[in-house]
């Protein structure tokens, strides 16, 4: 399948046209159009159909790997289409997947993918109560789910390991070709409001990852890129599975139960080229003793704010760099510096080619340089959401004219380096994920004994931050007790580590919650 990429002439007038900007507007020119025929599944594994014997996808441990090549990893995607649609799924049905960290969540993700079926990838620790919220606002044709995974009982068809496993052997079923502004599957991030919102993606999102290749990642054929999450995180799926198998190259992914310290050993045992994780799991590798790598090239982060400590110590441990990179669930990354092309110090690099990024004032027009605004990337970026799916209310809040508005705020130079400033919001992030701490707190509430709870994030050293709630109360409450309540309520990255009692919640005289002064309680 055609991989198109900028024209180099036009990066070359639009590097010239960047130098002389006034305001915080970065465009190069429009990317490449998605083909007009198109399916996601069938573009992530064309590459692999020249080299069926390739290894596609290594699940690594220090005794050994389950491997996969292309050949086998697209007979299983094709085969669990087939399974789908004998199971009476039709394009356009949206299959619910609670699955574990296997290989199993990118084979029924890429096969619902490949049949036209919409799916929805969701984290295994989500708990029952956040499991049917989803189920009721989606209605899900169906659900795959792995043995103790939660999940409510329902009346839809719910589909096992023996069942789905079996699917990988059926006959292979057809790419669903199409509109590549169709929905290819709805993934969950949280909603400012505290209503987790269901982010909608068309087919052409996986076309723009393209500009990653360069713009980020230094991607290509004869690369290994390990990657440390689980399987069933996006950041995972998109990095760690399907860029590196668009490309032909080889994925690695740690086996379930992996420890940081065992990490830097199994890059080394399996040649990665290329390693990328969130900036926690660098901080942890760190604690221990960095074998030589000889085939490191470098390293790639996101999900959170990579500090100069980090990156200072991984160059010192490996000799290597730490090309980080800038995104969200609604439109992945679209900022991030790349090997030849290093971020200034300080700054988070600049947007990929092919992007149009601005820096907006409180009047939804590109700010003058190093002016303090909304870190803004155009509509017709093709990496864009559709919409948040059934919430049109909250999809407009995020519009403003020809612009979708991030929420984080920064400042942009005359050379298009973007600075982060942080979240114009409360948003939390916790271990690469965020997180409304309005959603945790409506989780939580009516907790006994607690009379008021608020909950945000506490930094308590460097790279290190921690979701914490603040409650009042008559007398102070078994902390035990109240940890084990809420991991009944929510996901493990989401509950309050600590739950400390104070005398009343810091306000303003209007009543309003003050979170900065929370942040500035310190904890032992």
């Amino acid at each position: 399948m055609l991989q198109a990429r900028p024209l180099q002439a036009g990066a070359l007038r639009a590097t010239r046209s960047v130098m002389s900007m006034t305001v915080s507007l970065y465009d190069e020119g429009a990317f490449a159009p998605c083909p007009p025929n198109f399916n996601l599944a069938a573009h992530v594994l064309a590459a692999g159909t020249a080299v069926p014997d390739k290894i596609a996808l290594a699940v690594v441990r220090p005794t050994g790997a389950q491997r996969w090549s292309y050949a086998r990893l697209t007979a299983a995607v094709r085969g669990t289409a087939t399974g789908l649609l004998r199971a009476g799924l039709t394009p356009g049905d949206i299959l619910l997947m609670r699955l574990g960290n296997t290989v199993d969540f990118p084979i029924a993700y890429l096969g619902a993918i490949a049949a036209g079926i919409v799916p929805v990838p969701t984290s295994s620790q989500l708990t029952v109560p956040e499991v049917t919220k989803i189920i009721d606002h989606l209605a899900p044709k169906a659900i795959l789910r792995a043995e103790n995974v939660p999940c409510p009982d329902t009346d839809l068809p719910v589909f096992g390991p023996d069942t789905y496993e079996a699917w990988h052997d059926l006959p292979p079923a057809d790419y669903a070709l199409g509109d590549p502004e169709r929905l290819a599957y709805i993934i969950y991030t949280s909603g400012t409001s505290g209503t987790p919102r269901a982010v909608g993606h068309a087919h052409r999102a996986i076309w723009s990852r393209q500009m990653m290749m360069d713009g980020w990642y230094g991607l290509g054929p004869e690369d290994r890129l390990l990657h440390a999450g689980a399987f069933n995180w996006t950041y995972t799926l998109g990095t760690g599975l399907m860029d590196p198998w668009t490309q032909g190259a080889t994925a690695l992914i740690p086996d379930s139960g992996s420890d940081p310290a065992q990490l830097a050993l199994l890059m080394k045992r399996y040649e990665a080229t290329i390693f990328a994780a969130a900036p926690g799991v660098y901080r942890q590798m760190l604690k221990f003793p960095i074998p030589p790598m000889p085939a490191l090239r470098h390293g790639l982060a996101a999900g959170e704010k990579l500090s100069s400590a980090l990156r200072d110590g991984w160059r010192k441990a490996t000799g290597t760099e730490i090309f980080e990179a800038y995104g969200m669930s609604e439109c992945s990354t679209f900022i991030s510096a790349a090997p030849g092309v290093p971020a200034v110090t300080g700054t988070l690099g600049r947007p990929q080619p092919g992007r149009r990024v601005a820096i907006l004032d409180h009047d939804g027009q590109p700010a003058p340089l190093n002016t303090e605004g909304v870190i803004a990337v155009a509509r017709t970026d093709p990496g864009l959401m559709l919409r948040y799916v059934g919430a049109p209310e909250a999809t407009a809040e995020k519009f403003s004219g020809d612009w979708f508005l991030t929420g984080d705020r920064g400042t942009m130079d005359a050379a298009g380096h973007v600075t982060y400033l942080g979240r114009d919001d409360d948003m939390m992030n916790a271990g690469g994920y965020r997180v409304s701490p309005l959603e945790v707190e409506a989780a939580l509430a009516g907790l006994p004994g607690v009379i008021e709870l608020a909950v945000t994030d506490i930094s308590i050293k460097q790279d290190v931050r921690l979701v914490v709630a603040f409650y009042t109360a008559e007398q102070d409450l078994d902390e035990d007790a109240l940890k084990a309540e809420a991991a009944s309520r929510l996901a493990r990255y989401k509950c309050p580590r600590n739950f400390v009692r104070v005398d009343a919640l810091p306000r303003n005289p209007n009543g309003k919650l003050l979170r900065n002064r929370l942040r500035s309680h310190v904890i032992g």
